[in-house]
């Protein structure tokens, strides 16, 4: 079904094909006279004059359904947001489990900048450089800040590898950093492969504006979500059936939603295979400094040292994506980096970084913190025991009401396996499930059918985002829906604030638009 909302809504009339066909010939020159052509007349319903008018004053981007965020993932956020949790003000709202964000840590930030306030205040040795940092900077970035930055990402990989500043982009979080990589690696109607299941947002991040298609890698329970070598001809095949050219591969290791760490032997597998495709592999590493526990975080750059490869074709085409948001639990600095030993790769994400740059006063505040190496030691140590705390109280606290979740060692949330719990084995018992505890347990979890697993009953349920005492209340509705019929009711009226969810089925989850449906400028 096509996804211009202009199909969708005229009926398959004669009148209305000519509509159509005048409209799109019309839109496509930039012009606007079909407000003037008698087929728009007060004779037509007024939501189609509306969508028409709709259609022709705004662009065919603004108005297309295909920005990613009207799965369960965001509209759990939406529910939240209407009626979020507070131990005081509103005891009976949804506590938001939703949202991978690391908040356990801030007083340790909080500490260095009262100990730091020349940093804090725009100073250097005394001075004020207010009035430089407010003026326009070099869009490279601070030198000092990319080499606090490269230097930072080598101690959170155990200084095993370095990495140069020259061979890094600045971006405004890994949102950014990641179409930034699809606009220089893919043109629009090529795919990314991406291994199941996989962070909801990269629907929107990897294709809305890029027009870059996604091709589930299926992982399953079986051997705890690995990437098989089988997984990725079937992945690569699949793509190929659909016509669709594959540019790359994108893992995020460690894995959002999995909370696991990619093994040396998948990162093998990984580069012998976009070695012999001759296609891109990306890393997304946001999560590299939240491994609380073995084994440890293992990152690409550590296996094309190994097998020699550096300074090669194939690490041209090796990119890493690592931001400040997870690691330092400051998604709201919008710090991000793109990492690439392609020099072409360099210079033209470095000239589309204009459209999303890291502000003076942010670089210049971090590249003070990240290169106090006592603190950023210290905190990346402390970060991680309390994670693995938060992490632990968790996982205990679903196992006492017979939850089990998937064994992992970092991230900031678990993969929960609630099948036991599903009326029947399909992806719309777990929408009906995910409901439930949205709206009478009142926790926003995240289904696994928005992060594109292909086995219903697994959810992704974050721990860091919340004090210890909101955590003990989620873990009591939880035992308390677990054991017997929630305590509180739903209106009919608030079980139907979402919007109808298409069914799931793995052969919709490649969302490829044909050449005469896809948007002109995709083309």
């Amino acid at each position: 079904m096509p996804s211009d909302p202009l199909h969708r809504s005229l009926p398959t009339t004669s009148a209305t094909i000519q509509s159509k066909h005048l409209f799109h010939s019309l839109s496509n020159l930039h012009f606007h006279i079909y407000f003037l052509s008698p087929l728009y007349s007060p004779t037509l319903s007024l939501p189609l004059s509306l969508e028409l008018t709709k259609m022709g004053i705004l662009s065919r981007k603004a108005t297309c359904n295909t920005h990613g965020q009207d799965s369960s993932y965001f509209l759990g956020w939406e529910a939240y947001e209407k009626n979020p949790y507070h131990e005081v003000k509103n005891p009976n709202g949804i506590i938001q489990m939703g949202l991978a964000e690391n908040q356990l840590s801030f007083n340790l930030i909080e500490s260095w900048l009262a100990k730091n306030p020349e940093a804090a205040n725009f100073e250097r040795e005394g001075q004020s450089i207010f009035r430089e940092l407010a003026l326009f900077q070099d869009y490279h970035g601070l030198p000092s800040f990319k080499n606090a930055m490269a230097d930072f990402m080598s101690e959170n990989r155990g200084n095993r590898v370095s990495f140069d500043p020259k061979k890094l982009v600045l971006t405004a979080g890994a949102t950014s950093a990641n179409e930034t990589l699809m606009f220089c690696l893919a043109d629009p109607g090529e795919a990314f492969l991406l291994p199941t299941p996989y962070y909801p947002g990269f629907d929107r991040d990897l294709k809305w504006r890029t027009g870059v298609e996604i091709v589930p890698i299926q992982c399953t329970s079986a051997n705890g979500f690995r990437i098989t070598k089988s997984a990725l001809e079937e992945a690569y095949k699949q793509a190929q059936m659909l016509n669709l050219k594959v540019k790359g591969v994108l893992i995020t290791n460690p894995s959002n939603p999995l909370g696991t760490t990619t093994t040396r032997t998948e990162l093998n597998r990984l580069l012998d295979f976009v070695s012999r495709k001759n296609i891109h592999l990306i890393s997304d590493e946001i999560y590299s400094g939240t491994v609380f526990t073995s084994p440890g975080f293992i990152s690409v750059t550590e296996v094309l040292k190994e097998k020699k490869l550096e300074n090669t074709d194939v690490s041209k085409r090796v990119h890493i994506v690592y931001s400040l948001s997870k690691d330092l639990g400051l998604p709201g600095f919008r710090v991000g980096v793109i990492y690439s030993n392609d020099d072409i790769v360099v210079a033209a994400a470095t000239k589309m970084s204009s459209f999303g740059l890291i502000s003076s006063q942010t670089q210049y505040l971090l590249s003070a913190l990240l290169s106090d190496k006592n603190f950023t030691k210290n905190y990346l140590k402390e970060n991680q025991i309390r994670l693995k705390n938060r992490h632990d109280k968790l996982v205990s606290g679903l196992e006492a009401v017979g939850i089990e979740c998937l064994k992992s060692n970092a991230g900031l949330f678990c993969w929960v396996d609630m099948r036991h719990l599903l009326r029947s084995n399909t992806f719309e018992a777990e929408i009906e499930l995910w409901k439930k505890i949205v709206y009478e347990v009142k926790i926003n979890i995240s289904p696994g059918s928005s992060c594109h697993c292909n086995e219903p009953g697994w959810f992704r349920v974050c721990f860091a985002n919340m004090s210890e005492e909101t955590l003990k209340v989620a873990l009591i509705r939880l035992k308390m829906f677990v054991d017997g019929p929630s305590s509180t009711t739903r209106s009919q009226s608030e079980h139907q604030r979402l919007k109808p969810l298409r069914k799931m089925k793995v052969s919709n989850w490649v969302l490829r638009l044909s050449f005469q449906d896809r948007e002109p400028e995709e083309r």
